[in-house]
């Protein structure tokens, strides 16, 4: 059976499955496809306040399929170029997707299962799961924007430790660098980030977007210009009736229930 991105929701929550079980559900270009396509749809339903992204069985996701990559080598370079560009498309719509997505990740995220990890606002993973770059245990360099995201998130020392080595990074560690959101018992990786969802759930829309756009916008420009986008955020949510909802219902002592 070849690759599949299954779907279906939860309440409010979108849940994104990758299923491969043959290749520990290796990503591919119709997984790509498929992905924008569900993004595409879930932006404009209002049903729709959040998504997990998972993967079926065991893992959640091994990168590249290596012999999808070793048929490529007998094409021309356009055709796997093409194949990193829809990948790419879809890594960039998840980061600045204006609602929370979240990994859970039970097993093995490597290679480009990293790198769309680390695209996702929230990891919620095993105790007993493990990542990895892998590239150089190929001979291949990265993708996926990962080399972009540990240059940032983590020392120049063990970002290059990482990529190079290729080795093994238990949740653990990652946990206690910051870039784990919550560490679960195995098995327990999706309802953990089901509860997490459940609980982003809650949010008004137009702030929770005015947020990822901010964070996202906040390494690209200085100070002044941020605070300035800050405040146009500001002014604008606040004039939104999201806003007279919470504000009355944090003064009565009550749970805001937002458009």
């Amino acid at each position: 059976m070849s690759a599949q991105l299954k779907s279906h929701t939860i309440d409010q929550t979108l849940i994104l499955t990758l299923c491969d079980l043959e290749n520990r559900n290796a990503l591919s270009p119709s997984i790509y496809i498929a992905g924008l396509e569900a993004l595409n749809a879930a932006d404009s339903n209002t049903d729709i306040s959040s998504i997990i992204i998972t993967g079926e069985g065991d893992h959640f996701c091994a990168g590249g399929n290596l012999k999808r990559l070793q048929a490529n080598r007998e094409l021309p370079k356009e055709h796997q170029a093409q194949s990193i560009d829809g990948l790419h498309s879809w890594m960039e719509a998840i980061r600045s997707f204006p609602k929370p997505v979240i990994a859970a990740v039970e097993g093995a995220a490597a290679g480009a299962g990293f790198s769309l990890c680390l695209m996702c606002d929230f990891i919620v993973a095993s105790n007993e799961s493990v990542f990895a770059t892998s590239y150089s245990n190929i001979g291949l360099s990265p993708d996926g924007g990962v080399s972009w995201h540990l240059s940032r998130l983590v020392p120049r020392q063990l970002a290059m430790r990482w990529l190079l080595t290729g080795e093994r990074i238990k949740s653990l560690e990652l946990a206690r660098l910051g870039l784990i959101y919550e560490i679960t018992n195995p098995g327990q990786a999706f309802e953990s980030a089901l509860a997490l969802s459940k609980q982003l759930n809650t949010r008004a829309k137009n702030s929770t977007a005015s947020i990822k756009e901010l964070i996202n916008a906040a390494s690209t420009q200085d100070l002044i210009s941020h605070m300035q986008q800050e405040r146009d955020h500001f002014v604008n949510n606040l004039h939104h009736e999201n806003a007279g909802i919470g504000i009355l219902a944090f003064l009565n002592k009550e749970q805001p229930k937002y458009k």
